[in-house]
């Protein structure tokens, strides 16, 4: 995806994410991935697959609709497809984690059983609500961590039949969680309230290069100013202005590591007007200037 030819293409952790992940014949990858080494925050944003973050080591900040969770090792995040979701990290802290990632068809196939009618298809649509960290107090931590070990070494040495072996671990996985399922009916009020969150995200990642104002975004949202203001910081932590200029700043990081344009053209890209304002916004979420930022990276 890119916003025009002009401009810095959007990286991995666009609000919606479009990217395959793999193939339809084995929908299953594992990503690692460190904070703040390979990108300080992964902006909110949500996609049509399961995802796992497997906390290996170290703390950070994890968010998952509107909880945010202190996040540390052996923490177990679940994510169903189409819940907003992001990750930060804490200052002086680094957070090694696992990004496993599966399309729901991967265990259920194309056809419908009763484990697809029963369970997976109500925990695909929140009518079943599984927990969201599984913590190592939880009594379900050692079984749900075992299955995801062991699905790790299957995917590391590819014996024969692993993917059997893989897709069996998922499902007992499930089987454990189920235990802790809770049985959602009063979920309308606050999926009305990611659908929005979810507009507003979309507007801000096609349109972070241009004026963005309160007013506009409240307005869309049928919200008043003073509403969308505590609402935005109540569902992000962040009032508006903040996340923007945060996410911005990780914009044009992403550019000075990939793209040769001068730091000018890649603040107004990233939409700064002013390249001594840029230069000092970037130097305090950094802690140094882009020119020097590109030269160490």
């Amino acid at each position: 995806m890119k916003k025009a030819d002009n401009q810095v293409e959007i990286s991995e952790s666009a609000y919606y994410e479009t990217k395959k992940h793999s193939d339809t014949m084995f929908a299953f990858n594992v990503y690692p991935c460190t904070i703040p080494t390979d990108f300080t925050f992964v902006p909110l944003h949500w996609q049509d697959s399961v995802e796992i973050i497997y906390v290996k080591r170290g703390k950070g900040t994890v968010q998952v609709n509107y909880d945010a969770f202190t996040a540390a090792q052996g923490d177990i995040f679940l994510v169903m497809p189409g819940q907003i979701h992001g990750l930060q990290s804490i200052e002086g802290e680094r957070m090694e984690y696992e990004n496993i990632i599966f399309d729901l068809s991967f265990l259920s196939g194309n056809h419908i059983d009763i484990c697809s009618q029963k369970y997976l298809q109500p925990m695909a649509s929140g009518k079943i609500q599984l927990p969201v960290r599984v913590g190592r107090e939880n009594p379900l931590h050692g079984e749900v961590s075992a299955y995801l070990n062991a699905a790790d070494r299957l995917c590391a040495s590819r014996p024969a039949g692993y993917e059997l072996g893989v897709k069996g671990r998922l499902l007992l996985m499930f089987s454990v969680l189920f235990q802790q399922g809770v049985e959602r009916k009063d979920g309308m009020v606050e999926k009305e309230h990611v659908e929005k969150l979810k507009m507003v995200l979309a507007r801000m990642e096609r349109d972070y290069d241009r004026r963005l104002t309160i007013r506009d975004l409240a307005a869309e949202c049928g919200y008043s100013e003073s509403h969308f203001m505590r609402w935005f910081k109540e569902a992000t932590g962040y009032g508006f202005s903040g996340y923007l200029i945060r996410f911005r700043l990780e914009k044009a990081a992403h550019a000075l590591r990939n793209s040769s344009d001068t730091v000018l053209q890649i603040a107004e890209q990233t939409g700064f007007d002013n390249l001594s304002n840029f230069n000092r916004l970037f130097k305090k979420k950094f802690g140094t200037t882009p020119s020097r930022f590109r030269k160490e990276v």
